[in-house]
């Protein structure tokens, strides 16, 4: 199975394609950044946002989006802008036939580092330990790569709760 971790903006929008296999061994395809010319209107954005995520959708393939939910900051312009890039990271994902899986930021971060108040750079070590790669140089795509790895958990808790299910 191929999962797309995004972590969404309207500037940088970090990406992270991971393979899955049976055995919930991941094995990183691809990840980095969409950046996003910030002198350019927000509408033009956008549309860039949803060419390079169409790209991406094309190139990887993936059977299931992992996508941090919107959180609400001190800037409430940020959060729309966010908004609306989600708004296309999802039509994007959900127009290619892929399932789109919604995370916050303090789930993954737990999930990931044991923390829901971890530092980006902890979540970067750990998520370079976990999947043996080289430094990350991005926070964007060490963010988009924790979005895939804590998917694969919720899919195995998942998995595991239908089979308690059905044996009762």
């Amino acid at each position: 199975m191929i999962i797309l971790g995004i972590d969404p903006g309207s500037r940088f929008l970090g990406f992270a394609a991971i393979e899955v296999d049976s055995n919930r061994r991941m094995k990183p395809i691809e990840y980095g950044v969409l950046k996003f010319d910030s002198k350019e209107n927000l509408s033009q954005r956008l549309l860039e946002i949803g060419e390079g995520v169409r790209d991406l959708m094309k190139s990887y393939r993936p059977e299931h989006v992992s996508l941090e939910k919107i959180f609400l900051g001190k800037n409430a312009d940020s959060a729309f802008k966010l908004g609306h890039a989600r708004g296309v990271v999802i039509y994007e994902a959900l127009k290619s036939k892929a399932e789109v899986f919604e995370y916050a930021t303090r789930a993954v971060k737990k999930g990931i580092t044991g923390s829901g108040a971890a530092e980006k750079d902890h979540v970067r070590i750990v998520v370079q330990n976990l999947l043996k790669l080289p430094p990350v140089k991005s926070l964007d795509a060490s963010d988009a790569l924790a979005m895939a790895c804590y998917h694969v958990t919720q899919l195995h808790a998942l998995k595991i709760k239908k089979e308690l299910q059905h044996d009762l």
